[in-house]
């Protein structure tokens, strides 16, 4: 059998690295010599967990974190005829569009001319309808791909207002989402969460809630994408904690992306930004400003895969803005224990800003300046959930939350 010829990693238009296939489900990566050239050794110019050097490294974790999880992954394999696990191929086929500023290809990716294919209304709403059977809605021109579990469809904000989708490696702008029959008000209230979040400074995602084929969608605009004057769409480069910390969030039955499995804690994130971020002390503020948040509108399920950073340069990184805000606790048979410790504590419902405090002190972040950050941001929300409709359950809940840290905190 022939062996299979290396797939280039492309950065800004930039060939960065080649990965090479030691088994299917097993890639290696190799920095080129022009990134070698171009920025300083171990700068976490893929990742934080494939530092700039000369050797090669098993980049497989890191990969595997831009193709989607269960039954989404079962579609595109059998769209291509080949097993769940067999990363070169997947990449191969779908890594033009992936999340981050990476663009995957067995060659350059100028042969190809990427474009949106404008939906209309009926288009979008069979699309929204089939995507149950066809995860993503892949179509034989499409090249992308993105992480989770959940239904969800990648789409193009066009000038003029309409919605397409990305064919050839166009670059997305933004990712809908279907409310989940079994809990359903779930996206509704993850679009409020995302709008307090955008009120207290810790996102700049814009989201909307439409109806589609008579179902209730949640629209959110990518961080990890930019718009140029002319009207292009560029790619911001990002990675979520378990590719930047190498961990597999399929080990331990599929528990590994959660503290308590092995996978990302706190801690680590802070080490992260604390050794890579061009503002350190800034940047754990604002990983304690979003802990708090998480904590307030009881989301128990913000894992290593649903906390990413963004790589601003090749030698920098940054707390990304929060994008995954659900607020599980109001889901009798969803999480209530913390995806990840905070100040040794799981339950949210009993963690104090004590506790918020203390986890802070941990990073060896000042306690006095940690306390302000929790506080302000505390107080931040009390105001903006005031602002949401009046019978919202959403606003209930996080004003009587942040009451009650307040209180504790005082």
């Amino acid at each position: 059998m022939a062996k299979p010829e290396p797939l280039g990693v492309w950065l800004d238009d930039l060939l960065v690295a080649e990965l090479t296939a030691r088994r299917p489900w097993q890639l290696h990566c190799a920095y080129t010599e022009s990134a070698l050239e171009r920025w300083d050794g171990l700068s976490p110019v893929l990742s934080c967990s494939l530092p700039l050097q000369s050797r090669s490294m098993d980049a497989s974790v890191f990969l595997d974190g831009l193709l989607p999880e269960g039954r989404h992954r079962q579609a595109l394999s059998s769209e291509l005829k080949v097993a769940v696990n067999n990363l070169y191929e997947l990449l191969r086929r779908f890594g033009r569009d992936v999340a981050g500023a990476l663009v995957i290809a067995a060659e350059e990716p100028a042969p190809r001319t990427p474009e949106v294919v404008p939906y209309t209304q009926q288009s979008l709403e069979q699309e929204v309808l089939n995507l149950p059977e066809r995860p993503l809605a892949i179509h034989d021109d499409s090249e992308l791909s993105i992480a989770g579990l959940q239904d969800k469809l990648l789409l193009v904000r066009m000038q003029d207002g309409r919605w397409g989708r990305p064919a050839h490696g166009y670059p997305s702008t933004h990712i809908l989402k279907v409310d989940d029959p079994r809990r359903p008000g779930l996206v509704e209230a993850e679009a409020e969460c995302l709008r307090l979040a955008a009120r207290a400074g810790l996102t700049s995602v814009e989201v909307e809630i439409d109806k589609i084929a008579e179902q209730s969608c949640l629209l959110v605009s990518r961080f990890d994408r930019r718009w140029a004057a002319d009207g292009s769409v560029g790619r911001i480069h990002q990675e979520d904690l378990c590719q930047a910390l190498a961990r597999d969030p399929n080990a331990a039955r599929g528990r590994g992306r959660y503290e308590d499995a092995g996978g990302p804690s706190l801690l680590e994130a802070a080490g992260l930004l604390d050794r890579y971020a061009s503002k350190p002390q800034e940047q754990l503020d604002q990983l304690l400003a979003a802990v708090t948040f998480t904590l307030l509108i009881g989301n128990a399920d913000a894992h290593g895969k649903n906390v990413a950073l963004l790589h601003p340069t090749a030698d920098a990184v940054e707390l990304a803005p929060l994008y995954d805000t659900v607020p599980t606790v109001l889901w009798p048979r969803l999480r209530t224990r913390a995806a990840m410790s905070i100040g040794g504590r799981w339950e949210l419902d009993s963690i104090t800003a004590e506790d918020l405090v203390r986890e802070a002190v941990s990073w060896r972040h000042d306690p006095v300046r940690a306390l302000r950050v929790v506080t302000d941001t505390a107080e931040r929300l009390h105001v903006a959930a005031a602002e949401l409709r009046a019978d919202s359950t959403v606003r209930r809940h996080v004003t009587g939350r942040a009451e009650r840290l307040l209180a504790r905190g005082s």
